[in-house]
């Protein structure tokens, strides 16, 4: 099993930036791929970031290429979201994610059905 608790979110204006935290615990040695989500209300639950644990490659949906940057620490088994010039349209839960199998192609990495484990989410909310 592997454990991960999303911090840093809140209330920013558009414009701003945050930096979101994962801190992965457990059978982290598992992990493929480290993703975020994000969920708003009423909405589908939508790919933002994924990053491979031991490669380094990642991938971004087109509405965040340029603006938001993942990364990851490996020894400190933690997952970054760098979030810069946010928009109201990125309110959302953001739910970090982890895949213990093989994830192939690369755009695979954005379906969230690959992804056994989840975090319980952190608001971000962006005020125009």
């Amino acid at each position: 099993q592997v454990q991960l608790v999303e911090s840093g979110g809140g209330l920013v204006q558009a414009g701003d930036s945050l930096r979101l935290s994962c801190a992965a615990s457990g059978r982290t040695y598992t992990m493929y791929v480290t993703a975020w989500f994000r969920q708003a209300p009423g909405k589908e639950r939508e790919f933002v970031a994924a990053i491979r644990w031991n490669s380094g490659i990642i991938y971004y949906a087109d509405s965040v290429k340029g603006r938001f940057t993942i990364s990851r620490d490996n020894v400190k088994n933690m997952v970054y979201l760098q979030m810069n010039s946010l928009k109201p349209e990125d309110t959302a839960v953001y739910l970090c994610a982890a895949a213990v199998s093989a994830v192939h192609p690369t755009e695979a990495m954005g379906d969230k059905v690959n992804y056994a484990y989840w975090g319980q989410g952190t608001q971000v909310t962006v005020s125009s």
